[in-house]
């Protein structure tokens, strides 16, 4: 296996790899999800050979899942694979080497996704590059390029790859490692290539129709606060300066003593992937899964309990323009836009 030395055992994997993989044992197992009760799907995870992608990935071949790991660093996804593939039975964890942004890249691994599995059900688009952290100001014109070459058009690329296969079987499921619209406090330019691709997940939902017709359901995940960082070590760092990469981040997210760890992250997406008709066309967060599936959390006192609700179907194209405070002297009575508030609407486009 190229870029990686042979490991005996998992247990030497996880102590001799520190440098390359950053893991601890599933939790899978609080989800009350069967283990192997996804046996017979195919899933494909973009950047699924660390941190999120990595606890995706394992929590998916956990649920009973092949699982092919595209990801750019070769070292890394070789890794993981073996990690998986240990974890689990040889064969369950296929690596190969992608740079999502690249058409031609992209068309080498689904070749190979498609020569080994035949086909893939579970389409989770997760890369990106975390180092594109910087403000708008401080940021170079080829860092925007690359921010959403990777988020935006590696989205649409795997799309277009995979797509087809999951229409013409009526199965499949297309998500996405979202972050925000607005995203004040920062980074800047990754923010920006993570909107255009939500966007384009929302776009996509609403041209498939309904996922009970179409047997695809389309929706976005937002990994809040998912990682390994000390809140020890981020206190002793130097102050951030306004707009710099989560300077107004919280140190411990609802539930947790610090940031969410990515097998817990992983386990949300699996269950927010067995729901994917259910949540076809929408947004979620992770806490918002991880309360659904009755999770224990760490620190259950500092869960949210309150919801918000959703935007109403007909407001949403607006939302882009309804951002901040605005105009203060509107001459027209405020009116809700929340979906509960509002009577059912037409679809949207008009059916013929």
């Amino acid at each position: 296996m190229p870029g990686i030395k042979e490991y005996k055992t998992i247990s030497d994997l996880r102590g001799k790899m520190d440098n390359i993989l950053d893991i601890e044992p599933l939790t899978m197992d609080k989800s009350g999800i069967d283990k192997g009760s996804m046996k017979g799907e195919v899933a494909l995870v973009t950047g699924g050979g660390s941190n999120i992608g990595l606890g995706i990935a394992r929590s998916l071949a956990w649920a009973g899942c092949k699982v092919i790991i595209a990801d750019i660093n070769s070292e890394a996804g070789c890794a993981a694979e073996k990690l998986i593939n240990d974890e689990n039975e040889p064969g369950t964890a296929l690596f190969v080497m992608t740079d999502v942004s690249d058409e031609l890249s992209m068309k080498r691994m689904a070749e190979k996704a498609f020569r080994s599995f035949a086909k893939v059900d579970i389409l989770v688009n997760n890369a990106m590059n975390m180092k594109l952290s910087n403000t708008i100001m401080r940021s170079a014109i080829y860092e925007m390029d690359q921010s959403y070459a990777i988020s935006a058009r590696g989205v649409m690329l795997a799309i277009k790859e995979f797509v087809p296969g999951m229409l013409r079987r009526k199965h499949g499921v297309v998500t996405y490692s979202s972050t925000a619209f607005n995203h004040p406090m920062g980074p800047g330019i990754y923010s920006a290539g993570k909107a255009a691709a939500t966007s384009m997940m929302m776009s996509l939902a609403n041209e498939l129709g309904p996922a009970d017709q179409s047997g695809v359901g389309v929706f976005t995940f937002i990994p809040a606060g998912v990682g390994r960082l000390n809140p020890e070590k981020l206190k002793e760092m130097p102050p951030k300066r306004p707009g710099d990469a989560m300077a107004d981040m919280p140190l411990e997210m609802p539930g947790y003593p610090g940031f969410v760890p990515p097998e817990d992250c992983g386990a949300a997406m699996v269950y927010s992937i067995q729901h994917a008709k259910e949540l076809h066309g929408s947004g979620v967060i992770i806490q918002q899964a991880l309360k659904a599936m009755n999770w224990d959390f760490p620190k259950p006192e500092t869960v949210i309990q309150e919801e918000m609700e959703r935007i109403s179907d007909f407001a949403l194209p607006l939302i882009f323009s309804l951002m901040g405070p605005g105009f203060q002297n509107l001459k027209g009575p405020f009116k809700s836009i929340n979906r509960s508030d509002q009577p059912e609407m037409p679809p949207f486009p008009p059916k013929k």
